[in-house]
């Protein structure tokens, strides 16, 4: 892959060079190849894979997605052929499709193991760049305790992920945290390169006509704009507590909403829910951001990374 321009929107993260900070979210672009007719893939800086378990996953019972009017609830059950599929038909497209746009391989496990080991198997490969470890996962050894929500799985996951590889390593944290901040620290401790927050928020939402769950395994993650606010203060209390670049992730439709997340110490922007709506939106906001800049007279967009004015 060509290494991207650095131009007014290019950003720096965990050493490597985006050409602008908006990034497809994990879970919503699959590998690329689904949506590559709808949205031109090397116009964005970058995109987060679907995620990658050992074994292929058959996910969550139908209907996995709906929409309740303020945002979407989804219970995909992380899904997806298995690492040795993803090696073998995914990372081979992406190595020839893609030129500028940076690729960040989404990383699940049941148990801590899991996740050195489709590291250790991807590893080799051509077509992406970094990982991205989701420890909102359940640890099924701890009682489906989320890997994030116990020091000792989360360095060990961290640590054993590290081992494996030289790629930078982001750690996905979700936002149901107690103290998010002490956990990116304990994270970036372990070997992190970056943190992305944040995952989606667990919610039910009832059909009151079937008087049943509107999704097939009853419970999800919600997401959507409501989960912007969460997003943005997430960003700002890990920036607080680490020095590492992060992703921030959560209800962005507009360049207005990307800035905040640089503001908030953000050096990247995840765009999920909003792009199901409108999948041309990723490449929208990157030509508003331009917009904003010039309007501005702002000639580095990474200047305003961290730069939000607090209340005296």
């Amino acid at each position: 892959m060509t290494p991207p321009k650095q131009g007014p929107l290019a950003i720096i993260a965990a050493g490597l060079t985006f050409q602008n900070p908006v990034v497809l979210a994990a879970g919503t672009a699959a590998y690329g190849r689904e949506i590559s007719r709808l949205v031109s893939l090397d116009a964005l800086g970058g995109l987060t894979t679907k995620a990658v378990s050992v074994e292929p996953r058959l996910g969550a019972p139908a209907p996995r997605v709906a929409d309740f009017g303020d945002g979407m609830i989804n219970a995909v059950g992380l899904a997806n052929p298995g690492a040795d599929a993803v090696r073998r038909d995914e990372l081979p497209w992406l190595a020839r499709e893609l030129k500028s746009a940076r690729v960040i391989v989404n990383v699940i496990g049941r148990v801590i193991e899991d996740f050195p080991t489709v590291v250790g198997m991807l590893d080799s490969a051509e077509g992406f760049h970094a990982y991205e470890l989701n420890v909102s996962c359940p640890n099924i050894r701890s009682g489906g305790l989320e890997f994030g929500a116990d020091r000792d799985s989360l360095t060990a996951v961290v640590s054993q992920a590290r081992a494996a590889t030289k790629r930078p390593l982001f750690v996905k944290l979700s936002p149901t945290l107690a103290d998010i901040g002490t956990t990116a620290k304990i994270a970036a401790d372990a070997g992190a390169d970056g943190i992305t927050v944040v995952n989606t928020i667990p919610g039910l939402v009832i059909d009151v006509d079937s008087r049943t769950p509107a999704l097939g395994f009853g419970t999800g993650g919600v997401s959507g704009p409501g989960l912007r606010p969460v997003g943005v203060l997430a960003t700002y209390k890990v920036s607080k507590a680490v020095t590492l670049p992060i992703i921030g992730v959560g209800g962005v439709t507009s360049a207005d909403d990307v800035i905040q997340y640089l503001l908030a110490g953000a050096s990247l922007v995840g765009i999920g829910t909003g792009a199901f709506a409108n999948p041309r939106l990723p490449e929208q906001i990157v030509r508003q951001l331009r917009d904003w800049c010039a309007r501005h007279g702002v000639t580095r967009l990474a200047d305003l990374i961290g730069t939000v004015k607090w209340p005296s």
